[in-house]
């Protein structure tokens, strides 16, 4: 496959990953902020969410002050962010329409329906009158793009190239989810805590894991009430939920070994040994060193591997060397 090939199939991948769980953010911010709360509260919830995506000079350069409709205008419309929901499902349509040839026509139409209904809702008011729905519209599409690639793509290296993207995005953006979240806590979660405290810190922990489908899946291996250690385990080091550090990086640990050529030895041990470290871990090691200190290494080391498919696989020979 050609690099360039190979290069449009990993972002557009990427991007429509980065809308959807842009989308999860927002919405768990949204639902969040309709609970009873402080406005102090509230605002440590939005500066989170400019946190996440490292995009807080940006915002503040353009908007100045933090006020939530100003932070959804900024993550769903703003044409100049380029992790804003409208701006990745662009870019995922301009990735795809480069390699229209590698697509299905079923794959090709998912992305450019996408973009098209996107510019209609922008146009229109869909996004304010009702935010919930637009993000779940959001959510939906990118689940349609992954099931529709899976299920009417040959299984071969282009296939493997959109994964890595999907499963690398996920990874770096659940792990940045739960650094933010958890430091949004100001009560220590293994301390006591008041009776208030305790009813915030429960609909915080549930929105946390709606925000990533793992509410039920939550109740379903735990059977207990929502503690915040077992929020981090299942998150972090559950290979069975989905979106978790681990499950993702299993995926781009298989994608990555199938694509493996004469320079990626390397990037295949990294990728291995970050994995190995997810497997063979606990939850309780991992909040005795720092949480933070685990999730900061763990978003250094995702990076690195991101840079070093891009050398391995998705820059031209010549420019690499």
């Amino acid at each position: 496959m050609l690099s360039r090939t190979a290069d449009h199939l990993f972002w557009m991948a990427r991007y429509t990953e980065r809308a959807e769980n842009t989308a999860r953010m927002l919405d768990v911010n949204y639902q969040t902020s309709l609970l009873p709360q402080s406005a102090a509260v509230a605002q440590v919830g939005w500066e989170g969410m400019l946190s996440i995506s490292e995009l807080m000079p940006a915002y503040t350069a353009k908007y100045g002050e933090i006020t939530p409709d100003r932070v959804m205008h900024f993550m769903v419309r703003d044409e100049h962010n380029p992790s804003s929901i409208f701006s990745c499902l662009r870019a995922a349509r301009e990735n795809a329409r480069a390699v229209r040839g590698s697509l299905t026509t079923e794959a090709w139409e998912t992305q450019n329906q996408t973009w098209l209904e996107v510019n209609r809702m922008m146009r229109g008011r869909d996004f304010e009158l009702d935010p919930g729905q637009f993000f779940e519209w959001v959510k939906f599409r990118s689940h349609l793009s992954r099931g529709v690639a899976v299920g009417t793509m040959l299984i071969d290296e282009a296939l493997y190239f959109m994964r890595m993207g999907t499963f690398l995005e996920r990874a770096d953006n659940t792990a940045r989810l739960v650094d933010v979240k958890f430091h949004a806590v100001q009560s220590d979660f293994f301390g006591a805590a008041s009776e208030k405290d305790q009813e915030y810190d429960f609909y915080h922990w549930s929105a946390i894991l709606r925000s990533v489908s793992g509410f039920e899946i939550y109740r379903k291996v735990y059977r207990d009430v929502i503690q915040p250690e077992r929020v981090a385990d299942l998150l972090i080091l559950r290979p069975d939920m989905p979106r978790s550090l681990h499950a993702s990086m299993n995926e781009v640990v298989h994608n990555l070994d199938m694509v493996a050529n004469d320079q990626s030895a390397e990037t295949q041990r990294r990728a291995g040994r970050l994995r190995a470290e997810l497997q063979y871990g606990s939850i309780e090691e991992i909040l005795a060193n720092g949480l933070h200190a685990f999730l900061t290494q763990f978003l250094d080391r995702v990076n690195d591997l991101g840079g070093r498919i891009s050398r391995d696989f998705l820059v031209p020979a010549k420019i690499a060397a």
